[in-house]
């Protein structure tokens, strides 16, 4: 018989995972992939929570703002928002790979982290930070995550997805199928 695992929340990256390249690309210039909204609404309809949670050094520059972001979010009906405005080199701790802002998100949300699934599309980012909590990782393909599987795996050879995904519907379909 197939495991199947309890699902408190499920954290959602946005550049590359939702819509666009993996590059930042601003909110009144975003444009989700036919298929995000789809699968948006399928956790709705099996009450799972959603969060976003974004790096957007962008914010630190002055090129977009928190309210930006948080509107664009909302619009598309998450239930919390988590967005590191810094850059890397700030040294914050909720800048992805960091787990920051899955820390904040568990203190709010009474979350135990081990019970969530983290879907991203970059392994050095969004799958080592969902590892370091012991969340479910799920590596989409679009964005950057087919580069995250090339070139770019020995940034994070350390860490294995527990599923790879097409996109962030067959993410959601595998998640629901999973749930208890």
């Amino acid at each position: 018989m197939e495991r199947k695992i309890d699902i408190q929340a499920v954290f959602i990256d946005r550049d590359g995972t939702i819509g666009g390249t993996g590059h930042f690309i601003h909110p009144k210039d975003f444009t989700p992939y036919s298929f995000s909204k789809t699968a948006f609404q399928l956790l709705k309809d099996t009450n799972i929570k959603m969060f976003a949670c974004s790096n957007q050094h962008r914010i630190s520059r002055g090129e977009a703002t928190l309210s930006d972001f948080t509107n664009e979010f909302e619009s598309y009906g998450f239930d919390d928002i988590f967005i590191c405005p810094h850059s890397h080199t700030h040294g914050c701790d909720c800048h992805k790979p960091n787990p920051g802002l899955l820390h904040k998100a568990a203190q709010k949300h009474n979350l135990d982290l081990t019970k969530t699934v983290f879907i991203g599309d970059v392994g050095e980012t969004d799958m080592v930070a969902a590892h370091s909590v012991g969340a479910v990782k799920i590596l989409v393909l679009t964005g950057w995550g087919k580069s995250s599987l090339g070139p770019y795996r020995h940034k994070w050879a350390n860490v294995e997805p527990d599923f790879i995904a097409d996109n962030i519907l067959e993410a959601v379909k595998w998640i629901i199928d999973k749930k208890e």
